[in-house]
C-alpha cells in the first residue's frame, strides 16, 4: 500500500498542478489583502442597492408611467444587451485609463442614474435615460471589478477570490428584493434617493482603493525579495560572459555540443514547453503556457459560456411562470432567497474541487446538473421545484466558475479583456435563452403541457456536452496524424 499523501498536495509529474489547482491548500493560507475585503464589501453593497431597484423596474415601467408591455420588454433587453455587451467595450477601457479609474468611473455613471429616477418618476423617458446609464455603468464595472480583484494574485488564488466575489454578488442580489419591497411602490422616490447615496459612498471608498499594479493593486503583492539567511553574504549576479574562442574541430567530424550555464534558460522544445535550468539541475515547467498552447480549439471557454448561460436562463426567465400559479408567489420567493444563500455559501466551499476538475468533466457534471434539476422542475409540486432550484445552483456552481478560470489561463490578454468578452457571452446566451424559451414555453402552453417545456430544457443540458466534446474531438482528430508523422 502507498503511503496515503496529504490532502490538496499535488501528484508528482507533469500536469499535477493543473489536475490539484495548482497547491490547493496555498490559496488557503494566503489571507485576503485589506483591498480585497474592502471590493468584496463594496461588491455586496452595490448588488444589494442595484437589486433594490432593478428586480422591480417592469412593474414600474407599467404601472408606474403606464408603458406596454411590448415597451417594457424593448427597454429591458435593450439595457439588457448594454450591461452584457458593453464587457466587450469596458475591457480595453480598463485596460486604458487603470482598473480603479475604471470603477471610479462606472460607479459615477451608476450614482447618475439613479439620482435621474428621482426626478423621472413622472417622466418614461427620463426614466429610461436613466435606467440605460445605470446599465452602462454595469458593464463597465464588472470586468474591472473582477480583473481587480485577482490582480497580483496567484493562479492557486484566483479560484478563492472569483468565488468569494461570486459570494458577495449573489448576497446582495438575495438581500436587495426584500429590503426593498417596502419602498418600491409607495414611495419609490425615497427608494431611488436611498440608493443614489449608497453609491455615492461605495465611490468615495473606491477612491480610498490602492492603485493596481506596482504592488498596490488588490492583491498588494510585488514579486518577492530573494530570502537572505543571517549573517550570509551577498551574492552578486553573474556577470555577463564574454565571447571565447571555440577549439577547433578536425573536418568531418560532429559539432560540440555546449552544455549550459547553471540558470541558464533552455530553448523551448517539442509542445513549445519551457523549462528552466536552476542551480542543481532540476527542471520546472511553465504550465499555464503549456496548458494554453496545448489547449483544443473546441473547448472555448467563450463559446462553453454562451451555451452555460443559454441553458441556465431559461431556468431564470421561465420558473416564475411556471412556479408561482402551481405554489404560490410567497413560496416562489422563498426558493429564489434560498437558491442565492446557497450559491454564497457553497460556491467558496466548492471552489478549489470545480479548479481541481478538468474542463471536459466540469462540463459533464455541471450540464449533467442542470439537466437533473430541469426534471426536477417538470415533475411539478413544491420539492419538486425546490429539488430542481438546488441542482441548479450546483450546475451553476460549477459551470460558471470553471469557465472564467479556465478564460484567464488560456488567454494572454489582460484580466479586464477576458472578463469583457465572458460578459459578452453571458449577453448571448441570456438573449439567445429569451428568445428560443417564449416561443418553447408558449407551444408547451399551447399543448396543455407546460411540463414539456421543462423535459425540453433537460434534454438541451444533456445534448450540450455531448455537442462539445464532439467538437473537441472532430477539432483535434485532423492534428493526429501529423503528430505521428517524423
Amino acid at each position: 500500500m502507498s503511503p496515503s499523501r496529504p490532502k490538496g498536495a499535488p501528484e508528482a509529474g507533469p500536469g499535477s498542478a493543473r489536475r490539484w489547482g495548482k497547491g490547493r491548500g496555498d490559496a488557503g493560507r494566503t489571507p485576503l489583502s485589506g483591498a480585497q475585503r474592502a471590493l468584496l464589501a463594496a461588491s455586496f453593497l452595490i448588488t444589494l442597492g442595484s437589486f433594490a431597484v432593478l428586480p422591480y423596474m417592469s412593474v414600474l415601467l407599467h404601472r408606474r408611467l403606464g408603458l406596454g408591455l411590448g415597451a417594457v420588454g424593448f427597454v429591458l433587453a435593450v439595457a439588457s444587451l448594454i450591461q452584457f455587451a458593453g464587457g466587450v467595450v469596458a475591457g480595453p477601457v480598463a485596460g486604458r485609463i487603470g482598473l480603479r479609474r475604471a470603477m471610479l468611473l462606472a460607479l459615477a455613471l451608476r450614482t447618475a442614474g439613479f439620482a435621474a429616477f428621482v426626478p423621472g418618476l413622472g417622466s418614461p423617458a427620463l426614466t429610461v435615460g436613466a435606467l440605460l446609464l445605470v446599465s452602462a455603468g454595469a458593464a463597465l464595472y464588472l470586468p474591472a471589478n473582477k480583473a481587480y480583484l485577482v490582480d497580483g494574485a496567484s493562479e492557486a488564488a484566483r479560484p478563492r477570490l472569483l468565488s468569494a466575489s461570486g459570494s458577495a454578488f449573489n448576497a446582495g442580489m438575495a438581500l436587495g428584493p426584500p429590503a426593498a419591497a417596502p419602498l418600491v411602490m409607495g414611495s419609490p422616490g425615497a427608494l431611488f434617493a436611498c440608493v443614489t447615496v449608497l453609491f455615492a459612498l461605495v465611490g468615495a471608498g473606491h477612491a480610498l482603493l490602492p492603485r493596481e499594479g506596482a504592488g498596490g493593486g488588490a492583491g498588494g503583492r510585488s514579486a518577492p525579495a530573494p530570502s537572505v539567511s543571517a549573517g550570509a553574504p551577498l551574492t552578486p549576479p553573474p556577470a555577463p560572459l564574454a565571447p571565447t574562442a571555440t577549439p577547433a574541430t578536425p573536418a568531418g567530424a560532429p559539432p560540440t555540443a555546449v552544455a549550459p550555464m547553471p540558470g541558464a534558460a533552455l530553448p523551448a522544445r517539442g509542445g513549445g514547453e519551457r523549462r528552466d535550468r536552476v542551480p542543481g539541475g532540476a527542471a520546472t515547467a511553465a504550465a499555464p503556457v503549456r496548458d494554453r498552447l496545448t489547449a483544443s480549439p473546441g473547448l472555448s471557454p467563450f463559446v462553453v459560456t454562451v451555451l452555460s448561460v443559454y441553458a441556465f436562463m431559461f431556468f431564470q426567465h421561465y420558473l416564475a411562470l411556471y412556479a408561482v400559479p402551481r405554489t404560490s408567489a410567497g413560496f416562489y420567493g422563498a426558493v429564489l432567497t434560498g437558491y442565492a444563500a446557497l450559491l454564497v455559501v457553497a460556491q467558496p466551499l466548492l471552489a478549489e474541487r470545480v479548479a481541481a476538475l478538468g474542463y471536459p468533466a466540469a462540463q459533464w457534471w455541471g450540464f449533467g446538473a442542470m439537466a437533473a434539476g430541469m426534471a426536477a422542475i417538470g415533475a411539478g409540486g413544491h420539492a419538486g421545484i425546490a429539488v430542481g432550484a438546488v441542482l441548479l445552483c450546483l450546475g451553476e456552481i460549477v459551470l460558471f466558475l470553471k469557465n472564467d478560470l479556465e478564460a484567464l489561463a488560456r488567454s494572454t490578454a489582460a484580466p479586464a479583456s477576458v472578463f469583457g468578452r465572458q460578459r459578452l457571452a453571458a449577453g448571448i446566451g441570456a438573449f439567445g435563452a429569451a428568445v428560443v424559451g417564449g416561443q418553447l414555453y408558449g407551444a408547451a402552453e399551447a399543448a396543455g403541457s407546460a411540463r414539456g417545456f421543462w423535459v425540453a430544457v433537460g434534454l438541451q443540458c444533456l445534448l450540450l456536452p455531448v455537442f462539445l466534446l464532439f467538437r473537441r474531438r472532430t477539432a483535434r482528430d485532423p492534428e493526429e496524424p501529423r503528430a505521428a508523422a517524423p
